[in-house]
């Protein structure tokens, strides 16, 4: 599977568990503690759109933190992923990409996404009871990404990431990669 392919497919899926939330489950707890659901849609897409702007070579101006979806968030969600991979077809991976507050180098980016669909397309279908749609193929790539990239000082409190969550070694791929990022797979182990 080539890396556009891999994140055009996690970001499709993510894509269907925004469209799976039922308007009665936005006010759900995800396991994601900053958000319910409906604030962690919000949070996937806004920062969707600073994505789509680094892979297409542009800035973004508006604030992530603050934005708020239309009555289709998943259509918007959707629009800025088709912006998204086709950025990346386009410039490919070796160039610096702007993301937050500066430039990265594009792999960073890159990977940077892959971690922040899975995880949170995860953490969306665990707290409205949807299956989780991601492959072990794909977990395993994103795995290897973020113990490659992933430094101990965005883990803990009032940081991005939690400590890692110890689990048993049948763990499948995708509670492997989501109790590395800070997220206790369910059921718990």
């Amino acid at each position: 599977m080539s890396e556009v392919d891999l994140l055009s497919g996690v970001l499709s899926k993510t894509g269907d568990v925004i469209e799976g939330v039922g308007a009665d489950q936005l006010s759900l707890p995800t396991p994601c503690d900053d958000y319910d659901v409906e604030a962690l849609i919000h949070h996937i897409v806004g920062w969707l759109l600073v994505f789509e702007a680094g892979a297409q070579g542009r800035s973004h101006d508006a604030d992530a933190a603050n934005h708020r979806c239309g009555a289709d968030p998943a259509r918007e969600f959707r629009t800025a992923a088709v912006g998204v991979v086709a950025g990346w077809e386009k410039y490919g991976f070796d160039r610096q990409v702007t993301a937050l507050s500066g430039s990265l180098p594009g792999e960073t980016v890159f990977g940077m996404t892959l971690m922040e669909y899975l995880t949170h397309g995860w953490d969306l279908a665990v707290a409205t009871g949807q299956p989780i749609p991601y492959t072990d193929q794909e977990a395993a790539a994103v795995l290897t990404r973020a113990e490659a990239t992933l430094q101990p000082q965005y883990r803990g409190e009032n940081m991005p990431f939690g400590p890692a969550v110890p689990v048993g070694e049948d763990a499948s791929v995708v509670d492997r990669l989501v109790a590395f990022l800070g997220r206790r797979p369910f059921p718990a182990p």
